[in-house]
C-alpha cells in the first residue's frame, strides 16, 4: 500500500486546494479551500468559466459596489465549492472574510449568507463547513452558528487556549497550521531543523489532540498548513489531516510504511488538567504565547490580502463584474 493509502485507514484525508483537478486525481474524503487557494485556481483559465458563472448568478441589486463586490466574491468561493462537491463525497471548507475576524455579528451573517447560497443549489448544510478565525470574536460566532446547524472549521489556530475555546462553542472542527508553528521556531529560535517527533507544530497538535479525546469534546482536530511530509506522518491517527497535492502526490508514491501515532486509548492515559477559559482568562492565555499572536495577526492579514487580490483580479479582467 502507499503511504497515501495506509494514512486513509487511519485518518480522514482532507485535500486542501482549490484546484479542482488535483482533488479528483487524488479523491480526498473533504476538501478545504481559503482565499489564498481560491485565487490561486482562479487565475488558471481552464477556472475561468467558475468566474463568468458567478457574475452571471450574482443579483445586481446590492446598493454599493463594494456590497456588490462582497457578494461576488461570496458567489466565487460558493462555486468553487460546489465543483469540488461534485467530487469528494464529503464536506467542502469555505472561509468567511479574513476582514471580519473581529466582527462576531457580521462573521455571523456572513456565514448565513454563505451557507444561502449553498443551499439555494441543494446542497444540505450539513457538507458544508464554514471558515472563520479562532479568535475570541470568532469563537463566538462559531458558538451561534453551530446552534443554528451550520458547522464551523476553526482556522487559523496556534495554541491550546484557542482549541479549548472551540471546543466549549461545540464547534465541529479545528485546523491547527502545524507549518507555520515551525516557521516561527525557526525563525525565531535560530534552529534550522527539528526532528520530526520534535517539531513544534507536530507538539501542538498533538498536544490538543490528546487534551481533546482525554476530556471527550465532540470537536475533531484537522492538521493543516504541512511544510514537509514527515510532519503529515508523524500525526498518523490525528482525526484528519488536510494536505497539499504537493504532499499527496508524495504519499502517494511512497510505499514506506506508517506506524499510528495518536489513538484515543493513548490520549486517555495521559495525565492532563482540565482548564477553563472565561474571556479574560482566554485573552491571557493566549497573549503568553508570542509564537500564535504573532501568527494569527499575520495569519488575518495575509488571508485579508489575497481577497483583495482575488477582488481586483476579477476587477481587471471582469471589468463589468460588478
Amino acid at each position: 500500500m502507499s503511504q497515501l493509502d495506509q494514512l486513509k485507514s487511519m485518518t480522514t484525508v482532507v485535500a486542501d486546494t482549490g484546484d479542482i483537478e488535483a482533488i479528483r486525481q487524488y479523491l480526498p474524503t473533504d476538501a478545504t479551500t481559503n482565499p489564498s487557494l481560491v485565487f490561486a485556481a482562479a487565475q488558471k483559465p481552464e477556472y475561468r468559466h467558475i468566474i463568468q458563472k458567478s457574475i452571471q448568478e450574482m443579483p445586481k441589486t446590492a446598493p454599493s459596489k463594494e456590497a456588490r463586490m462582497s457578494l461576488l466574491l461570496d458567489h466565487i468561493f460558493v462555486n468553487f465549492g460546489l465543483e469540488i462537491l461534485k467530487i469528494v463525497p464529503g464536506r467542502v471548507s469555505t472561509e468567511v472574510d479574513a476582514r471580519l475576524s473581529f466582527d462576531t455579528e457580521a462573521s455571523i451573517a456572513k456565514a448565513r449568507s454563505l451557507i444561502s447560497l449553498y443551499e439555494s443549489h441543494g446542497i444540505p448544510r450539513n457538507r458544508i463547513l464554514i471558515k472563520l478565525a479562532s479568535t475570541w470574536e470568532g469563537v463566538r460566532a462559531a458558538e451561534v452558528l453551530e446552534m443554528e446547524g451550520i458547522h464551523c472549521n476553526m482556522t487559523l489556530l496556534f495554541s491550546l487556549a484557542q482549541a479549548i475555546a472551540c471546543a466549549e462553542a461545540k464547534a465541529t472542527l479545528i485546523s491547527p497550521f502545524v507549518g507555520r508553528i515551525l516557521d516561527w521556531y525557526k525563525k525565531n529560535t535560530g534552529t534550522a531543523n527539528y526532528a520530526p517527533s520534535e517539531d513544534p507544530g507536530v507538539i501542538s497538535v498533538k498536544a490538543i489532540y490528546n487534551y481533546f479525546k482525554k476530556f471527550d469534546y465532540k470537536t475533531v482536530v484537522m492538521g493543516a498548513s504541512f511544510r514537509n511530509k514527515d510532519e503529515i506522518v508523524e500525526l498518523a491517527g490525528c482525526d484528519l489531516l488536510t494536505i497539499s497535492p504537493q504532499f499527496l502526490q508524495e504519499l502517494a508514491t511512497s510505499s514506506d510504511p506508517i506506524v499510528r501515532k495518536l489513538s484515543v486509548e493513548e490520549a486517555k492515559a495521559t495525565n492532563i488538567t482540565r482548564i477553563g477559559l472565561n474571556e479574560a482568562q482566554f485573552r491571557y492565555m493566549f497573549n503568553e504565547d508570542a509564537m500564535a499572536v504573532d501568527k494569527l495577526a499575520e495569519g488575518i492579514r495575509n488571508f485579508a490580502k489575497d481577497a483583495m487580490k482575488l477582488q481586483d483580479y476579477v476587477l481587471i479582467n471582469f471589468p463589468d463584474a460588478v
